[in-house]
């Protein structure tokens, strides 16, 4: 069995699959994946693995200025016949408008989808090649997300952040050419969301241990591996160093192949994400662009650090947490929900009351009964896997990206409405979760 923190990207990526000390075998087996300076060249040699001659490209016009004068040259040298399709919109989002969008403008005379750009035509390409039933290449333009190599997408639906179920792309090819040239906001929204890994793992086991849902050390050593590599390498990324962009890239396409192996983002994502989710949710419901989703993360993940500290400081009481359980009113709370999640809320609701159940006093005291029982567990799990806050804050401010929330426009409320409705988003055991167990997370104020 491998260790899958030593494997290549090639190893990582291979049609057989490696078998895992967790009983699974882990397998996503992609066409072509290639990442280094001058990739694009490859476009053809990609093309000719996943079987496919005639791709329907998808851009925008800020990834078409960033790529096509490379790309198209390819192209049309070894005679590729292609369909373009290009976003006219500055700021694109990944919601009903881009997707219905790209399923208008399909030509069924293509046989694939080649997206050029990072997070969102990345995400929309995915939708879109699941609607049209045919492989899909990534051509990256910025190592700004995580996304490239894993099987969801986030995308927007009734104004609410969400994770679809998608296949993950069968090439992949990052030019480091371009990517090192990406506006530097992008390159630190890659470290942002790179650095959220240390709080998602620490997180993950959290929960492995509360409400025993599925967990692979070798998953989150990979992570790690890559993490590490990450933070080595950060202090040239806002000189645009080839080495440091690889490296964020590289990590990037890794913690993607670990959400693909887990079946689900857990090894990538945890409550630092989910304020970024509900930071873009107060931004659509009031109008506003939404920042770089690892902008926010890696804002996020400094509050999630705060918030373990608290923890570090917390003697957790029975007591209390059973007085808030039993002062617990489902009208206050449906009240609560509907002011935070605006026009979202009746979704949230109906979810809670119909499938999740969360709020359910005798789930609560199982998973109270199992947190007081490992506490010292919990505790030891924090010190392995989170670096200290300060740390954390040094590598941030070194490559100049914003370091609280009121620098992305939010205020105190904004950051503890999002605390507090991060743990209504969807049915996953996050940090504020474990807060709410607790009885903390509606007395707990993050500054």
């Amino acid at each position: 069995m491998i260790e899958l923190s030593h494997a290549s990207l090639s190893e990582l990526t291979c049609p057989e699959g490696l078998a895992c000390a967790c009983g699974r075998r882990h397998a996503m087996p992609m066409d072509y994946l290639r990442v280094g300076a001058g990739a694009v060249r490859n476009i053809p040699d990609a093309l000719q693995a996943m079987g496919c001659s005639r791709p329907f490209i998808v851009c925008d016009v800020n990834t078409k200025a960033a790529a096509w004068d490379l790309v198209r040259p390819v192209l049309e040298d070894t005679g590729i016949s292609y369909t373009l399709y290009c976003f006219r919109q500055q700021r694109l989002e990944p919601d009903e408008y881009a997707t219905g969008s790209l399923i208008l403008a399909w030509d069924s005379n293509c046989d694939c989808v080649i997206g050029i750009g990072s997070g969102v035509i990345n995400d929309c390409c995915k939708v879109l090649r699941h609607c049209a039933g045919v492989k899909q290449m990534i051509i990256g333009t910025a190592p700004s997300m995580d996304g490239y190599a894993s099987n969801t997408a986030a995308m927007i639906h009734d104004h609410m952040k969400m994770s679809v179920d998608t296949d993950y792309p069968d090439a992949i090819i990052c030019d480091i050419d371009i990517m090192k040239n990406a506006p530097l906001r992008m390159l630190q929204a890659g470290l942002g969301d790179m650095i959220a890994k240390y709080s998602a793992i620490c997180e993950w086991r959290i929960s492995h241990l509360v409400t025993g849902e599925y967990y692979c050390e070798n998953i989150a050593a990979m992570i790690r591996a890559a993490v590490q590599k990450v933070s080595e390498n950060a202090a040239g990324l806002s000189r645009r160093d080839p080495q440091a962009v690889q490296a964020v890239t590289e990590g990037l396409i890794v913690a993607g192949i670990g959400m693909s192996f887990a079946g689900v983002p857990r090894p990538a994502a945890g409550q630092e994400h989910f304020f970024s989710h509900m930071w873009d949710m107060f931004d659509l419901n009031r109008g506003l662009p939404c920042d770089l989703h690892g902008i926010h993360v890696g804002v996020g993940t400094l509050l999630t650090l705060r918030m373990y500290d608290i923890l570090r400081h917390t003697t957790p009481s029975r007591e209390k947490a059973k007085a808030f359980i039993a002062s617990f009113d489902d009208t206050q709370w449906q009240c609560m929900i509907r002011r935070i999640y605006g026009p979202a809320a009746d979704e949230v609701i109906e979810k809670e009351h119909v499938q999740y159940h969360k709020n359910d006093p005798v789930t609560h005291k199982h998973r109270l009964d199992i947190i007081l029982a490992h506490w010292q567990d919990i505790l030891r799990i924090m010190d392995e896997e989170l670096p200290s806050l300060q740390e954390l804050e040094a590598l941030m401010q070194h490559t100049g990206m914003p370091m609280t929330p009121g620098e992305l426009g939010f205020n105190h409320r904004d950051v503890q409405d999002a605390l507090v409705g991060s743990r209504d988003n969807r049915n996953k055991y996050l940090l504020s979760s474990l807060f709410w167990d607790l009885g903390l997370l509606y007395t707990t104020e993050l500054d």
